[in-house]
């Protein structure tokens, strides 16, 4: 991203700042990374992100299509290049909408859009907490080369 002269922000859930954290623990940081946000609860998501119940219609958290909504939120209101965000369930139990521990949706948004589902089949909540930050990176990584 610094040899590329792009940004990046970052909008996560239940790997709760880790993604934030791993992006910024990197030295040099601050020549692509803008900032991001933990997006726990609807009032965070309406209220740091701008997403409306009515932007919602239809959608449910811990989806691909929420997942992409607020990685291209996030990179709106911030003005970036990339977004990247995550949305799931970490343990160690399920959320609400009936997804198992250890399912997350990451996503990508910028010059290339991407959005996987992730599956651990554990119900570690740190474990899978550190597997979501992983993968989210590696999603971006795989984005940027493609870019």
């Amino acid at each position: 991203l610094t040899q590329r002269k792009q940004s990046l922000a970052v909008a996560e859930s239940s790997a709760g700042g880790l993604i934030n954290a791993t992006l910024v623990s990197v030295p040099g940081a601050s020549a692509y990374y803008l900032g991001g946000c933990v997006i726990y609860t609807a009032t965070s998501r309406e209220q740091l992100l701008g997403i409306t119940a009515e932007d919602m219609k239809g959608m449910r958290s811990a989806s691909q299509a929420f997942a992409q909504l607020l990685a291209q939120r996030v990179r709106t209101k911030l003005g970036t290049t990339w977004g990247l965000s995550e949305t799931g369930a970490s343990g160690p139990g399920g959320n609400r909408y009936g997804d198992a521990p250890g399912h997350a949706c990451v996503a990508v948004a910028g010059p290339v859009e991407a959005v996987i589902t992730i599956d651990t089949r554990s119900a570690e909540r740190e474990e899978n907490m550190w597997a979501f930050a992983r993968r989210a990176v590696e999603l971006l990584e795989a984005c940027v080369r493609k870019a």
